[in-house]
């Protein structure tokens, strides 16, 4: 469970990030579960790195801080979603 996700803007934007990072097989979004699913190859995948990389757009883990500067990033990462 993610925090900010919002359309499917959001969701472009996070399957673009997420779909190229080493180990990255597969990424479901479900904005209306506000759900995003990785599958990856091995325990070899770092996923501090995908919840890092979640966390620089603008979606933390529902359970994470989310101020005001995380919520303007996944503004902007959804606009750029939305342009995508």
């Amino acid at each position: 469970k993610v925090a900010n996700l919002k359309c499917s803007g959001c969701a472009n934007t996070i399957l673009k990030n997420l779909k190229d990072m080493d180990g990255v097989t597969e990424v479901k979004v479900q904005v209306d579960q506000d759900e995003v699913e990785v599958s990856y190859l091995d325990s070899t995948t770092d996923l501090g790195k995908i919840k890092s990389r979640l966390l620089s757009m603008g979606y933390p883990e529902a359970t994470e801080a989310n101020g005001l500067l995380t919520q303007l990033k996944s503004f902007k990462s959804c606009m750029l979603g939305r342009l995508n």
